[in-house]
């Protein structure tokens, strides 16, 4: 069963549209490694400019297998070069019943 998940992606100062790029091209090979789903991303921003992702992992399972693979990581040291990784809770958005975001 698959496991949707809440990525929040702060920029790093002059990084923002690196960081855009990696979030609009990460997926395949996520999918490559047969991690994720082929359900479309949303992607989103806050007002304060955090990008926000919601997507779905094939099973809880290959959200562990991640952790040791090797393309993962390597693609994850990319995002840790753009971004500071942001739980939900934090973001003002997620503090209102209905939370609204400007698409990407």
């Amino acid at each position: 069963m698959g496991s949707i998940s809440v990525a929040c992606f702060k920029p790093r100062p002059g990084r923002e549209a690196e960081l855009i790029e990696l979030v609009k091209n990460h997926m395949k090979p996520l999918r490559a490694e047969g991690l994720v789903t082929d359900r479309v991303p949303i992607v989103m921003r806050t007002a304060e400019g955090t990008i926000v992702e919601v997507f779905e992992w094939v099973s809880r399972e290959a959200i562990e297998g991640a952790h040791k693979n090797p393309a993962v990581l390597a693609l994850w040291k990319k995002f840790e070069a753009v971004c500071w990784y942001e739980t939900p809770s934090n973001l003002k958005e997620f503090q209102n019943m209905f939370a609204h975001f400007e698409p990407i």
